[in-house]
């Protein structure tokens, strides 16, 4: 049907919702209309010419998301004009990576033939659709983020249990696992960020891809609204049919080597994510490592509200990269780094041995600044290894790209002799770098030209004196070309025409040109062509001659060059696993090196890791503050907890102290140094000793959540509700001001029996900030239980916040000299001063007896 929105164009189609009679179309739309059919989920862009074009309700869409005028093209004779929008093909991957970003699914309908081979033979030109581009699906440099994966992922369920699978198709990465608690499914989507979830469905009507946000009653409330969903039939995702493609894939013979044999719902999961990348990447071979099986258990987890709190990968003011954790320590010199760096960061260690290998790398780096230093230096030099190596082993690469990788695997030796002596692990793993890599790098860099063109197929690829049969294609075009120069000079000796031209286009080829007043001194052998309005147009049996002769030498050489390139991606892809190896040790070093660096320049200290319960930061300091404000600028803080006594590591710290002065910052940098330890970093302190920590609990902020009509209040029960449900003695756990969105009696009772529950029941190490002066009580009940407040220092007219934390519970929250500093009219200050006095003299709370000691 067509449709169309005001476009202000005479030539505009008229809205029109009766059906459109197939037969009445023109060849080209109904060969739009068959492809449409064959992707109906899909927008189709349609090559014609230079432009991609699309129509009817694509046309639509389109111009809509894209801010594009809505303009028509003739459908036929007794159709009339339909809607269209169309956009250069030279800017398609911007237009293209505007819509996969949208959520959308886009299928290109390129033209696979010359339109003049087309044109001779009296027919329309063949088109075919070349690739098929979803949100999970991108590998072009131009549609990715370079620095973060861009994760396809599929789930499947059975019950209370199930498995999933991801990939990154641009470097290769394939990983699954399969559990149970639909709750940590959802944290591990979270964690993961996908771009695309495929999920299998019963539905007779699919309904093709879910765009974030779109309401869907068939979708599990389990599963985030925010991510883009492809429904795929359930045949795809069957255990014997996804068993063998992985086994096929991969060329095994089973798959007790991946780890995930008698993981039934991993199987199926990383079965249906191999059939949609079959299905939508055509001809192109996707190179995927071998799959690996993780469990969640392996790491540290962060639900979304601590990786939001603690702002590990971007701030909660305007969810940017400047001011998180991530910009504060992210010194990784290549693309590859750092996604590693955000890897690692969303997925802490829990084993100490790991932590301690990558420690004891960072030492090394740190002992020694001129390796530190050259190597940093050297992998500026490399180019992104494994979505280079992607791209090659998808036949999708260009010769730019096969120069890059090549040029990087020719310095894989300088990196390889550099860390000879290294005696860490992962600098251990670049000491043998196999030498057939450079080799093929070297290989690959004698054939190719140092700058070549983008385009594969207009010559201008391959050196001269590499292949005996181009080098002779490429004199016998010289000779030709420089005929065609000789030309314009003799004949205008012969013709006795000084402004004589020979010219060239693609309609009449060659060409002599003579002003139209020199026409009368055209030679005999003088054929006219083409008259215009100031010349004439000539062409010679010769000179004809020599045009088929060029036309046709060059077409041949640019297939020639075409097919040495071919054959030389071939051969880069063949190494590609080993390409990957070789990367995934270069990121991993890369990432280690700039920890080291910032390990350098800010002072951090190795942590002591233990397998108890202790806790022990002396002079600790938050990253991100630290960075921001310079070295010395930041007040330190030492902190204890763990051993569950007051005097020895508290399990549970009452911290109390004015607004803003700076309880939430102490909680958080108490967080990120854990954090931080347990990826292998050095942290910001004199020193540390710090026990493995399994999850990270964090509740500081309020905000609402008005999409489900949650008040700051439920929001904040929600989330203490999940910290207390799953926390574990083992956890760490940092609140801020629980109870505070309520009436004060109903907060602070809130406030007390969970402190005293964390203290009692879970014995978690935990640090409480609030106002609620009364929990300072609990010190007196629990053995387990401290009080510590940051200290202000009073002065006649106003107060000083000293951003130390010290023993001692707080007994004022000066609020109201707070709002003095943030502007409030003197008379409502001197006004709740009265009050305050006023509710001092008359109120009392009186605290029953805690729950039992711990």
């Amino acid at each position: 049907m067509s449709e169309t929105a005001k476009t202000g164009s005479k030539n505009a189609p008229q809205r029109d919702y009766r059906p459109l009679d197939r037969d009445k179309l023109s060849p080209m739309m109904q060969h739009y209309i068959e492809v449409k059919e064959q992707y109906p989920n899909a927008l189709v862009l349609y090559r014609c010419g230079d432009f991609f074009e699309c129509f009817f309700q694509d046309a639509v869409t389109i111009s809509q998301e894209l801010e594009l005028v809505l303009t028509s093209k003739e459908g036929g004779k007794e159709i009339g004009r339909v809607c269209m929008t169309g956009v250069p093909h030279h800017a398609l991957d911007r237009y293209v990576a505007t819509l996969v970003e949208k959520g959308y699914a886009i299928a290109i309908c390129d033209q696979v033939e010359e339109a003049s081979q087309a044109a001779a033979e009296r027919r329309m030109v063949e088109r075919q659709v070349t690739r098929l581009l979803t949100p999970g699906t991108l590998t072009d440099d131009g549609m990715l983020a370079a620095r973060r994966n861009n994760f396809l992922a599929s789930v499947v369920v059975a019950k209370e249990h199930w498995g999933l699978a991801y990939a990154d198709i641009s470097t290769g990465e394939f990983y699954t696992t399969q559990s149970q608690d639909l709750e940590a499914l959802t944290l591990e989507l979270m964690r993961l960020q996908p771009s695309e979830i495929l999920l299998p469905t019963d539905a007779p009507d699919l309904g093709g891809l879910l765009r974030p946000g779109e309401a869907r009653q068939d979708l599990p409330n389990y599963l985030p609204d925010c991510f883009c969903y492809s429904l795929r039939p359930q045949q795809y995702f069957r255990a014997s049919e996804a068993q063998n493609r992985l086994i096929e894939t991969f060329n095994v013979k089973s798959l007790e080597g991946m780890g995930c044999a008698d993981l039934t719902l991993a199987i199926r999961a990383a079965g249906g994510l191999l059939e949609y990348l079959e299905d939508t990447q055509k001809a192109n071979q996707v190179p995927l490592q071998p799959l690996r099986t993780y469990t969640l258990t392996d790491y540290l987890i962060l639900d979304p509200q601590t990786r939001r709190n603690l702002e590990i990968l971007q701030t909660v003011r305007d969810g940017t990269l400047n001011g998180s954790l991530l910009w504060a320590i992210d010194q990784t010199v290549t693309a590859m780094g750092g996604r590693a760096l955000r890897r690692w960061l969303l997925q802490p260690l829990l084993d100490i041995k790991g932590i301690r290998a990558r420690q004891d790398t960072i030492q090394e780096l740190i002992n020694n600044a001129y390796l530190r230093n050259e190597l940093r230096q050297l992998l500026r030099q490399f180019y992104d290894l494994e979505r280079l190596s992607g791209r090659v082993g998808a036949g999708t690469a260009n010769a730019r790209d096969l120069v890059y990788l090549a040029d990087s695997l020719c310095r894989l030796s300088v990196l390889s002799e550099l860390v000879q002596k290294g005696k860490s692990l992962y600098l251990k793993a670049l000491q043998k770098v196999p030498p057939e890599l450079e080799q093929l790098g070297q290989h690959i860099l004698r054939h190719l030209v140092e700058s070549p063109p983008q385009h594969l197929k207009e010559g201008g690829l391959i050196r001269d004196g590499i292949h005996p049969l181009l080098d002779e294609r490429r004199q016998q075009l010289e000779l030709d070309q420089q005929w065609l120069a000789n030309l314009e000079v003799t004949e205008r000796e012969r013709t006795g025409v000084s402004n004589l031209k020979v010219g060239y286009n693609k309609t009449f080829g060659y060409y002599i040109s003579l002003p139209r007043a020199k026409a009368a001194q055209a030679p005999d052998n003088y054929t006219r062509k083409q008259t215009l309005t100031n010349e004439e147009r000539y062409i010679t049996s010769e000179l004809k001659e020599r045009e088929t002769r060029i036309l046709t030498a060059k077409d041949d050489l640019h297939q020639l060059e075409y097919e040495i390139f071919s054959e030389l991606r071939a051969e880069m892809a063949e190494k590609g696993q080993e390409i990957r190896q070789i990367a995934k040790a270069v990121a991993a070093i890369d990432v280690l090196a700039g920890l080291a660096e910032i390990a350098v320049e800010q002072n951090y200290c190795c942590p002591m890791m233990t397998e108890n319960r202790e806790i022990t930061i002396r002079d600790g300091r938050h990253p991100v503050v630290e960075k921001a404000l310079g070295l010395n600028f930041f007040v330190p803080n030492s902190t204890t907890l763990g051993s569950g006594t007051q005097n020895n590591h508290p399990d549970l710290i009452i911290l109390t102290g004015p607004n803003a002065s700076g309880k939430s910052c102490y909680l958080r940098q108490v967080g990120l140094i854990q954090l931080l330890a347990q990826i292998g970093s050095f942290v910001p302190a004199e020193s540390a000793t710090l026990a493995i920590c399994d999850r990270i609990f964090t509740r500081v902020g309020a905000v609402d959540d008005l999409a489900t009509g949650q008040s700051t209040f439920m929001v904040e029960m929600n989330e203490t509700a999940n910290i207390l449900n799953h926390a574990t003695p083992q956890s760490l756990i940092l609140l801020d001001e629980i109870g505070r969105g309520t009436a004060t009696f109903d907060g602070l009772s809130i406030a007390w029996a969970v402190a005293e529950y964390l203290a009692t029941e879970i014995q978690a190490r935990t640090i409480f900030a609030t106002h609620y002066h009364e929990l300072n009580e609990l010190e007196s009940l629990l053995n387990n239980v401290a009080n510590y407040q940051v200290t202000v220092k009073e002065l006649p007219d106003r107060i000083l916040f000293l951003h130390q934390v010290r023993p001692g519970g707080a007994d004022r929250s000066y609020g109201i000299e707070a709002g003095r500093l943030a502007g409030l009219p003197s008379v409502v200050i001197d006004r709740a001063r009265q009050v305050m006095g006023e509710i001092e003299k008359h109120s009392k709370i009186a605290i029953g007896q805690p729950s039992p000691k711990p």
